[in-house]
């Protein structure tokens, strides 16, 4: 039997906000690396992605094409949503993406450490930087705290697996290696992990690995699509 989702107002490491300017000025500190404001988003956003058509990979949707659909009042409220959330970071001096995605290239399981999207992951930087997202329509990331998960290259099998491909001692070269490959990104869920849901239309800030960062990173991954399921309208920064 499956677990049970838990809510996310009941996890230590996220914090739930009421409104746009409390999200800019909470910090991620203390043990907090996620912050959400959860939303219940008006508008027609499957009429938005219905008009934008089929495609593969991501499309970046600009504003300019955005307005040029011919859609409902409903669906042009949506598109009102997604640009004013894009101009509302632009604003904090960011750079955000609207994206259409119609799905993400996937290791095809050659490697010993899958690096792609679908595989629990941190972001990471070289400065101070957070991650903003919002899934507007499809489904959402998934989250898990850090006390349940470990980093794949520390697990034993695994760290050997590539140091056997690296062909090399375990040194600081090979830890280079990891790092230059993403291999120390990814993490796996204890056996009695359970995710926690990014839901749709909540606009999150969440933790990036960065050098003095006063937070563990936050451990997300994208979801996988199963067949069938629709494209997923998001914000990414």
């Amino acid at each position: 039997m499956p677990f049970p989702l838990p809510p996310i107002s009941s996890l230590d490491c996220v914090k739930v906000v009421g409104s746009f300017e409390e999200l800019i000025l909470e910090r991620l500190s203390n043990g907090i690396n996620a912050v959400c404001w959860p939303r219940i988003l008006d508008g027609d956003f499957a009429e938005v992605i219905n008009s934008i058509g089929d495609g593969d990979g991501v499309r970046v949707l600009e504003e300019e094409f955005l307005r040029s659909l011919d859609v409902s009042h409903s669906a042009k409220a949506a598109i009102d949503i997604m640009l004013n959330d894009r101009r509302c970071l632009v604003d904090l001096g960011l750079d955000p993406l609207l994206n259409c995605i119609y799905g993400y290239p996937e290791d095809e399981g050659s490697e010993v450490v899958a690096t792609d999207v679908f595989s629990f992951h941190t972001d990471s930087a070289q400065v101070e930087a957070e991650t903003w997202l919002c899934t507007y329509y499809g489904s959402s990331s998934e989250g898990l705290q850090n006390q349940e998960a470990i980093r794949r290259i520390d697990i034993p099998s695994i760290r050997a697996e590539l140091l056997k491909a690296y062909g090399g001692q375990d040194n600081d070269e090979f830890c280079r290696y990891l790092t230059e490959n993403c291999y120390d990104l990814h993490y796996a869920a204890h056996p009695n992990a359970v995710p926690y849901v990014f839901g749709v239309g909540n606009l999150w800030k969440i933790a990036v690995e960065y050098p003095g960062s006063p937070v563990r990173p936050c451990i997300h991954r994208a979801p996988r699509p199963a067949l069938g399921d629709p494209s997923r309208l998001l914000l990414i920064c």
